[in-house]
């Protein structure tokens, strides 16, 4: 498992196993590792775990505009504050002071210390990360803030936009904001921080819930009619900013999903993909028309096309190892997107190779790796396809649509997905 490796962590005073850990954050379309490698902070899951020190924040004193103590709240660098800009003359700010009794942590693009998990965005296909510097990312540099409680049960809360390296949050006058009830300042970010809560946890039993969107505060709104719309949805009171088992949270460029240390302990291990993986293996799967015996690589090898390694008619499911054949060539269709006729029932479809899902934390179940997304070709249990292809996950500013979570491409076909027929040994 991934450790905090940013501050040192807290053990537990009843374990000497080590730190109290409150959740884990996986980033969707890295399946195991970013492509570059997971350095620093920069990583395809990042473990939140109790701190030596708290470090979490709480509002307390709202400054009207213009007044003293609200040019000090923002100049203080020891000070946490977020800034509401109502018009060029007018600021509200509001004064956040230290709570002992919770812990901090910060997600978004920039690459500051005050980030605790730096999140870039996503490209579909498991091509890698986009560059910052050559596209224009729609992450926010400070996205969000998760606040988890000290103490059981650890409950993990999560907030839209973060505080920089001042300690401030800064809503411009573009920005969505009002006063609420209580006196207390609200709003919303550029582009949104979304969630969505599964129903019935995050098991063979899941379904999903609806995407909702979180405020600075910690306030939950139906979605806007886009991301950056300055009309902000209707409010839900009885819903709550709490993360729970498989809570998804979007940053418009990236999607993040929640598993919980309760959820993780009941979740398939690698080692245990990898004992699934020997088992599929030694039953000598074959090509039905080369009569070679087929083989899924090992999972560090998850992106090198093997000669042994199977490949699938993503339409029938039939999976023979690979051949050259079979396809009409298309001159204005790229080669890997043609669509192949399999030999065994002469459907015609897409003719992919088949790579086992290596992200263990978005499995639902531990059982055999029997059904392949369609068309990425990622392997993987049949609740978990069931379960991904039923959720709608954001694409851009304002559409969503179902996708493989191992690689983030779309989802195609009548379900999405397909339950694999091999061939075995004939002797």
């Amino acid at each position: 498992m991934f450790s905090l490796g940013q501050e040192n962590i807290s053990t537990s005073p009843a374990s000497t196993k080590g730190p109290v850990k409150y959740g884990e954050l996986i980033v969707l379309g890295c399946n195991g590792s970013l492509p570059t490698g997971d350095k620093g902070r920069r990583k395809s899951r990042f473990a939140l775990c109790r701190r030596n020190k708290a470090n979490g924040v709480k509002p307390s004193t709202v400054h009207s505009p213009g007044t003293p103590q609200a040019a000090k709240a923002v100049n203080n660098k020891e000070q946490h504050s977020i800034s509401y800009t109502l018009s060029r003359a007018q600021t509200v700010v509001v004064e956040y002071t230290q709570d002992s009794n919770t812990d901090m942590f910060q997600i978004g693009r920039s690459t500051e210390t005050a980030i605790d998990f730096v999140v870039t965005d996503t490209l579909p296909g498991g091509h890698g990360h986009a560059d910052g510097q050559t596209v224009q990312s729609t992450i926010s540099r400070f996205a969000c803030r998760i606040i988890c409680q000290r103490n059981p049960p650890y409950a993990a809360r999560i907030y839209a936009a973060g505080f920089d390296s001042s300690k401030n949050i800064f809503l411009g006058e573009k920005a969505a904001k009002w006063r609420m009830q209580d006196g207390q300042m609200d709003g919303l970010t550029t582009n949104g921080v979304l969630v969505m809560h599964p129903r019935h946890g995050f098991s063979q039993a899941s379904k999903p819930g609806l995407w909702r969107e979180m405020s600075v505060c910690g306030n939950v709104f139906t979605l806007r009619e886009t991301r950056s719309s300055q009309q902000r949805g209707k409010m839900v009171d009885p819903e709550s900013n709490e993360l729970v088992d498989g809570s998804l949270v979007d940053l418009c460029g990236a999607t993040l999903l929640w598993r919980t240390a309760e959820g993780l302990a009941q979740t398939p291990t690698v080692k245990h993909l990898e004992a699934l993986r020997q088992e599929l293996n030694a039953g000598r799967p074959q090509c039905p028309v080369g009569l070679n015996t087929l083989a899924f690589p090992s999972l560090r090898r998850k992106d090198v096309v093997d000669e042994r390694q199977p490949w699938a008619y993503l339409r029938c499911g039939h999976v023979h190892g690979y051949h050259g054949w079979g396809g009409r060539r298309d001159p204005e269709v790229e080669p890997e997107c043609q669509e192949r006729e399999c030999p065994m029932c002469r459907t015609r479809g897409p003719y992919k190779p088949l790579w086992l899902g290596c992200e263990a934390g978005f499995y639902v179940d531990a059982e055999p790796p029997t059904h392949a997304f369609v068309p990425c070709g990622h392997v993987c249990s049949e609740k978990t396809t069931a379960y991904w292809s039923q959720i709608p996950l954001p694409h851009g500013t304002h559409t969503f649509h179902a996708a493989c979570p191992f690689c983030i491409e779309p989802l195609g076909g009548e379900s999405g997905c397909i339950r694999l027929i091999f061939q075995s040994p004939l002797d």
